[in-house]
Parts: C-alpha cells; sequence; structure tokens
C-alpha cells in the first residue's frame, strides 16, 4: 500500500494520473493510475530508472501537460480545470521551476535573470527582492554577470534565486545537479534543502541521486509507469 502524507495542508495531489501517448506500435502508457499527496513544505524526491516515467509524472505536477486519465490538485486547482492560460496563470502564481540546464536568459546580467518573473509578476519592488535572495545563495559579488560569466555552480545558484525569489508554493527540481560536479552539485542541494526550510516553500525533486533522494522527507518511487512505493526519506 501506498502511504499518503498525513498532513491535512495539502499543496499537491495526484488521483489516478494516467498519461498514454500514440506511437507507431500503438497506444503507449507512460504513467498507470499514480495517486499520492504532499503537504505544505515537504520535500519529495521522485526517483525511478530511465523510461520509468519521473519527468512526464514532473510536467504533469507542474501543469505542463495533462493526464489522459485522472487529475491535478496543484495550490487548490485542479489543473484538468483550467484552459492553457489557466494553467499558466496557476504555474506564476504558485511554482517554480530549477532545470538540469539552468535556462538562464543570456542576454540578462545575474540580477535581471532574477527580477524577470517578479516584474512579470508585478513585484512592487524586484530589485530589492531580487538582490535580497542574491545575497542568500551567496552570489552579492556576482550579479552584475551574465551567464556566459559564470561557472555552472553560480548559473545554477542564480537559477535557484530565480525560482525561489517568487516565494512559490512548489519548487520543482528536475536533475538540478546533473550538470554539476558532485562538490558543486551538493553545496547547490544543501542551498535548495535550506531555502526549503527556511521559506517553506514545497521542494519536488527528480533526480537518479539516492543519496540525494534519500535527505528529502519523503520518496515516492517509480517503475515503468506505476508508483511502487512512498517511503519516508531523512529521519
Amino acid at each position: 500500500m501506498v502511504n499518503q502524507s498525513k498532513n491535512t495542508a495539502l499543496v499537491l495531489e495526484a488521483v489516478g494520473v494516467s498519461k498514454e501517448v500514440s506511437s507507431p506500435e500503438g497506444s503507449l502508457t507512460i504513467l498507470s493510475d499514480v495517486s499520492f499527496s504532499i503537504a505544505a513544505g515537504e520535500s519529495v524526491a521522485i526517483v525511478g530508472p530511465s523510461g520509468a516515467g519521473k519527468s512526464t509524472l514532473l510536467a504533469l505536477l507542474a501543469g505542463l501537460d495533462l493526464p489522459t486519465k485522472g487529475h491535478v490538485v496543484l495550490d487548490g486547482a485542479n489543473l484538468s480545470d483550467l484552459d492553457e492560460d489557466g494553467r499558466a496563470r496557476v504555474r506564476a502564481d504558485s511554482v517554480g521551476f530549477v532545470f538540469q540546464s539552468f535556462h538562464l536568459v543570456p542576454s540578462l546580467n545575474a540580477l535581471e535573470n532574477v527580477m524577470l518573473p517578479l516584474e512579470l509578476a508585478g513585484n512592487d519592488d524586484p530589485r530589492r527582492t531580487s538582490l535580497g535572495i542574491i545575497d542568500k545563495v551567496g552570489l552579492t559579488e556576482r550579479w552584475r554577470h551574465y551567464p556566459a560569466q559564470l561557472s555552472g555552480g553560480e548559473k545554477q545558484r542564480v537559477a535557484i534565486a530565480r525560482a525561489f525569489a517568487a516565494e512559490p508554493a512548489v519548487l520543482f527540481a528536475d536533475e538540478p545537479t546533473g550538470n554539476l560536479d558532485s562538490h558543486t552539485g551538493n553545496n547547490i542541494m544543501e542551498l535548495m534543502f535550506e531555502l526549503n526550510r527556511s521559506s517553506s516553500t514545497t521542494l519536488v525533486l527528480v533526480t537518479h541521486d539516492l543519496s540525494l533522494a534519500a535527505r528529502c522527507d519523503r520518496i515516492l518511487r517509480l517503475d515503468a509507469g506505476l508508483l511502487i512505493s512512498d517511503e519516508t526519506g531523512r529521519e
């Protein structure tokens, strides 16, 4: 039996989620009847072998795609009840993203990259807010630099600052240390866990690194599109 979060302050729910896609051989099932809930402030790792459906599940949880069956409730909104614009608004209000390829705008310096989503959201003082989070991620001396002038670890710190700046309800991280050496990757994850604790933002992390997954509150294991276990992580 898969355990469900016992905390009633739920920020994310997957209810009977399945995803099927068409292929030359016919219909292909990527995910099958996946259900779980995540409480506000939790850190949850999604693990499993390549092809297990991890990235597909992340896309469904974030409203970047819709399930074939079932539904996802993100910060109180049933994503299947919304059109594309509606899901985009939920993401803008409630979601942050960190990817292994950083996804920074090359023509903007570090500060401007962090300010961008705040400006789009109509933040009253995006510069001050962004400088504050840049200080938290240890880039006070580097905010004027452009992505091409930053190391991989520094780029990921900018990406994390951008993701946390708007204080999202949920931060989705897809292999955030995948392009970093182990030492830098460890530092990046220390930073993400610290921000997760201090901001009460829920962290949902896709990773191949089982030692990293074990540091999360919970571990969801996928295999061949099935959720095979929901385990407690760190004690």
